[in-house]
């Protein structure tokens, strides 16, 4: 059974793994004195990474030509061009391997994340699960040190008494010697 201190770990684990992998970035905004650059269109882009540095370019190593992205579609049609050819992004890397990659890695965060939560509600099920057998033992355990304490109460008690019989402080009738009381 994992423990609380093995879920904290990996839940840290996780989020140190989470970090390596976004990449910060710093974001530069325009100032509103300076006018936003022309930019343009997909379709007079001649290689691959001009075409690229515009988001909104779909760049095609068939026939080598840059297009606009098709955003109604999630994947681009085949009618554009074939995911194996279509370069989106970076040239280096089709969209085909674009897609499986980052279904890949979105698939390995969902499920670090689901056995993360599972292992930690694990661990406070396991803790918290049985308090019926824990009382019981602890009940049991309170009872035997009682029972003990009474056994050893009584040994004490018995002692004190012979102690106090030998030296004639507890008045018995067979007892020889016995206190004067003045009358």
């Amino acid at each position: 059974m994992p423990t609380q201190g093995a879920c904290s770990s990996t839940f840290v684990v996780f989020i140190v793994v989470i970090c390596a992998v976004v990449q910060q970035g710093t974001c530069v905004t325009p100032s509103p004195t300076s006018p936003t650059p022309v930019q343009k269109p997909c379709n007079v882009r001649t290689s691959c990474e001009d075409c690229l540095a515009n988001v909104t370019c779909l760049w095609c190593m068939t026939n080598n030509t840059c297009s606009h992205y098709p955003v109604s579609s999630i994947i681009p049609p085949s009618s554009v061009c074939s995911l194996s050819q279509a370069r989106w992004g970076v040239c280096w890397v089709n969209f085909e391997a674009l897609i499986i990659t980052m279904a890949v890695v979105v698939g390995t965060i969902l499920l670090s994340v689901m056995v993360c939560c599972c292992c930690c509600y694990c661990c406070r099920k396991s803790s918290s699960g049985s308090p019926d057998r824990d009382e019981e033992r602890l009940a049991r355990r309170r009872e035997e040190a009682r029972q003990r304490s009474d056994d050893r109460r009584v040994d004490r008690k018995a002692r004190h008494d012979e102690i106090r019989k030998k030296y004639g402080l507890v008045p018995d009738a067979d007892h020889p010697y016995s206190k004067f009381e003045n009358e």
